[in-house]
């Protein structure tokens, strides 16, 4: 009987800080999943996070501290440290560069305008947070994401010292990326009319080598001059685009858009997804964030769209103002959905290549964003 009743006590329902909570969690991985294996929606993120929330609350010592006298440390502590200290995000955006073209960016420099509008949903939900009780470091860390952009949702915690927050903040960010498909739409089809979405723009200009070589270097030396706390993500962003297009070094491109890319996202999307323990996730200030970023990304899709209507009216209809939408950083989701919302209007709309223009500008753009923010709190 004592060995039956030592083994009964070393399953998961009898382990130190489990409650109802964790069981709420481990449903919230399983819808995770399902959005992730059975809808697709971004499941390169979904799955690691959403397996990693799922074994942080069967087991939540899998993200303990690290390892004292006389208690072992958690596995995913230490991947998690590495989200704190800024590596990982910043390895992303080495990925994220080696594998995105800026061909549509260099074509279009008005695109920069969509992108920059659709920053505004940061600034919105920053002020909210304000008013909603939140310091202003934390409100900061909040409004990043309004920008869908996972990694420099992380990136700003760790620097404004909101660890506390970092889980919430993440899981919040990567879970309206991987949802764009659904929040965008609605507010596109509000705020344009039948017509507007029917507007098919010019082919792009052929971009040459040297524009695109030159673009990631001006740019680096641009942003990081007036913002130096931005280089660890614009210049690791840069970086793997120089690798691209400079067409001498395909084997750090392939390494840093591949291997590389995945392995860090295994790390950073267990370690996010394992700090979303019951206790620490089900709380008011939690639920205050999740709104916080639904608002954010929302007013940030309506921002762009709005003005992309503007640069519709300027223009005088040569400009169609979904790719505004996709002024959001969810590279390439968001430009995708661009392409589908006019593609629903007229099916012989081809808005993809002027869509990933703003798209691409926004991830650039959500990084000075929080270049702004670390410059206002001193980091």
């Amino acid at each position: 009987m004592e060995v039956i009743t030592n083994l009964i006590k070393q399953t998961a329902f009898f382990q130190e800080g489990i409650d109802w909570r964790n069981y709420v969690m481990i449903l919230v991985a399983f819808v995770f999943l399902y959005l992730a294996i059975k809808k697709g929606y971004e499941p390169l993120l979904l799955v690691p996070i959403a397996f990693g929330m799922l074994l942080a609350n069967i087991y939540p010592l899998i993200i303990a501290e690290p390892a004292t006298e006389g208690a072992a440390g958690g596995l995913l502590h230490y991947f998690f440290m590495l989200d704190e200290w800024s590596i990982l995000p910043s390895l992303i955006f080495l990925g994220v560069g080696a594998m995105t073209d800026f061909g549509p960016l260099i074509a279009n420099p008005k695109s920069f305008l969509l992108g920059a509008a659709a920053q505004f949903g940061i600034f919105a939900a920053y002020i909210l947070a304000l008013l909603w009780g939140f310091n202003g470091g934390e409100a900061a860390a909040i409004s990043i994401i309004g920008g869908a952009d996972g990694p420099t949702s992380i990136f700003l915690a760790g620097k404004l010292q909101q660890g506390h927050l970092m889980g919430s903040i993440a899981v919040a960010a990567y879970s309206y990326m991987s949802l764009v498909p659904i929040i965008q739409p609605p507010i596109m089809k509000l705020l344009t009319t039948k017509k507007e979405r029917e507007i098919k723009m010019e082919q792009l200009r052929p971009v040459s080598k040297l524009e695109r070589i030159l673009f990631p270097i001006v740019v680096t030396v641009v942003v990081c001059l007036i913002l130096p706390s931005t280089a660890p993500l614009v210049g690791m962003l840069m970086l793997g685009n120089l690798f691209k297009e400079s067409g001498v070094v395909g084997q750090l491109t392939e390494t840093a858009s591949n291997a590389l890319m995945y392995i860090v996202v295994i790390l950073l999307g267990t370690s996010v997804g394992a700090t979303t323990t019951g206790s620490a996730f089900l709380n008011v200030a939690t639920l205050k964030i999740v709104v916080l970023g639904l608002v954010a990304f929302a007013f940030g899709t309506a921002a762009g769209v709005l003005f992309g209507k503007l640069m519709c009216l300027v223009t005088r209809g040569k400009i169609n103002p979904l790719i505004g939408s996709a002024g959001v950083s969810a590279v390439p989701m968001a430009a995708r959905v661009s392409q589908k919302v006019g593609a629903d209007a007229d099916p012989t709309n081809f808005l993809l290549m002027h869509a990933m223009g703003p798209n691409v500008a926004g991830v650039i753009g959500t990084a000075v964003a929080a270049g702004v923010f670390m410059a206002i709190y001193g980091v």
